[in-house]
């Protein structure tokens, strides 16, 4: 079963077109992105994430189930980031460890849709409210990364108010876009949302190859920086994603009954983003190195969740 599911994820285009960037690298080939295509396509990743979870939540019941679940995931995308900060502040840079903790404090959306293939084939259900919680837990690690990166920076000054830096953090474009985008597809009437679906559904596969493609070729220029920094990133790719698996796999039994919601809750906490957080920092951090943290994400902490990661925070979520 988990060969199967390791198969079919790594034939998937998208991540093929980031393995032909790096190849392309390797080769010295002189393909590349226009810098300004690559911040439009980053721009709409955020925008068609953030939209279709607003529309998620907004064909949900509200119910003091949902607000806990909402509140529960917005704890854990803030809690990872905070930790996992200081323990990387230690190896690296302020901006790269930031970076880093934002991508393992988010989420993973494709990790999400290939959780959802290991719950059909489980004949598990889950609730349609948790792909705008996943939405949801995009921000708040965007948004601590770049707080944490403001306050520790040495370029920042040691006089600036938390006030500015907060107001700073959470109007930068790439996190005002996808909160912006959330509130609007909630608000947004189906009739109307429907008129855009071609544009913020239909295409985003496509426009997530392209962007995975950009992020190779970058990797791929950068990949002596992943390969420089030592075991510890291998290390750190596996052992932190597993053990914010297990831990809220445990914990979120207090949130909800459904096993389906207690492993997708897993699967986000284990998750790191290699769309949403690659494409805010390239805007907001771009001192901060993504060949470093998204092979992290994309090369060792992917494959291990849908190897080994998906079977064991299912057998806790649903041992319980």
């Amino acid at each position: 079963m988990n060969y199967h599911l390791l198969i079919d994820n790594f034939t998937n285009p998208a991540f093929l077109f980031f393995v032909l960037g790096i190849l392309a690298v390797r080769l010295k080939s002189d393909l590349e992105i226009p810098n300004n295509s690559s911040k439009f396509i980053s721009l709409y990743l955020l925008f068609a994430i953030g939209f279709k979870g607003g529309q998620e939540l907004a064909h949900s019941e509200f119910n003091m189930g949902i607000i806990w679940a909402v509140l529960f995931g917005i704890a854990v995308a803030s809690i990872i980031p905070l930790y996992t900060f200081f323990i990387l502040k230690k190896r690296f840079s302020v901006e790269n460890a930031g970076a880093i903790a934002a991508a393992y404090g988010s989420v993973s959306a494709v990790t999400f849709v290939t959780a959802v293939s290991f719950l059909e084939i489980q004949q598990q259900q889950f609730n349609g409210y948790m792909v705008a919680i996943m939405a949801l837990m995009e921000a708040p690690a965007i948004i601590l990364g770049v707080l944490l990166i403001k306050i520790f920076s040495e370029e920042s000054n040691s006089q600036m108010k938390i006030r500015k830096v907060v107001h700073h953090a959470f109007t930068n474009g790439s996190v005002l876009l996808i909160l912006g985008s959330l509130i609007i597809g909630l608000l947004a009437s189906e009739k109307e949302a429907r008129g855009i679906e071609p544009f913020t559904t239909d295409i985003f596969k496509g426009f997530l190859a392209i962007f995975l493609l950009d992020m190779g070729i970058t990797s791929g220029k950068k990949l002596k920086d992943f390969l420089d920094s030592g075991r510890f990133t291998a290390v750190f790719a596996i052992i932190i994603p597993f053990i914010n698996g297990i831990i809220v796999a445990y914990i979120s039994q207090l949130i909800t009954p459904n096993t389906g919601d207690r492993f997708m809750f897993a699967i986000l906490a284990a998750s790191a983003s290699y769309i949403a957080v690659p494409a805010a920092m390239k805007i907001a951090v771009p001192k901060a190195n993504p060949g470093i943290f998204l092979p992290m994400a994309l090369a060792v902490t992917f494959p291990f969740n849908i190897t080994l990661g998906f079977p064991i925070y299912y057998w806790v979520a649903s041992s319980l």
